[in-house]
């Protein structure tokens, strides 16, 4: 087992700052060679103190903040133009990147990519439902339109 510390959110695993053990192989063969995570030193504390701290000034600030950013996502659909062809297949996906532009293009919050999650790979024109990642407790459902553009 390989210890080690978080350095980027990783579902079902932790949060940036967080200490964990996991098998060797994912170590070395996922979360290392994707800065997911570093190894675990006795001198490496003060890491873990300026990650935390960075997480905080980036995280919002209380649930109740959450909830109603949540609810003011959910009330709008967020509208995304791609390149698409005939039929409405797209020429490509549309990423979590896209999505946070869009949100952001429509008046809403800035929201860091990693926190969207996609359930499946959007390769077509329509509506869709994806999940943000506010606060550890709160996760907003919003509404995307995907339009040929």
């Amino acid at each position: 087992m390989a210890k080690l510390i978080l350095t980027h959110e990783v579902t079902g695993l932790g949060e940036p700052g967080d200490v964990v053990e996991v098998k060797d192989g994912y170590a070395r063969n996922f979360l290392i060679p994707r800065s997911l995570a570093t190894p675990w030193t006795k001198g490496a504390e003060s890491d873990i103190n300026a990650i935390r701290k960075a997480r905080k000034t980036r995280e919002i600030a209380s649930l109740d903040d959450a909830k109603a950013l949540a609810s003011s996502l959910s009330a709008k659909p967020v509208v995304v133009a791609a390149n698409a062809g005939p039929g409405g297949r797209l020429f490509g996906a549309v990423t979590t990147a896209d999505i946070a532009g869009a949100v952001a293009a429509a008046g809403g919050p800035s929201v860091d990519k990693r926190k969207i999650e996609i359930g499946q790979s959007i390769k077509t024109t329509g509506d869709y439902t994806v999940s943000i990642r506010l606060h550890p407790e709160v996760s907003a459902k919003i509404g995307v339109q995907v339009v040929a553009g």
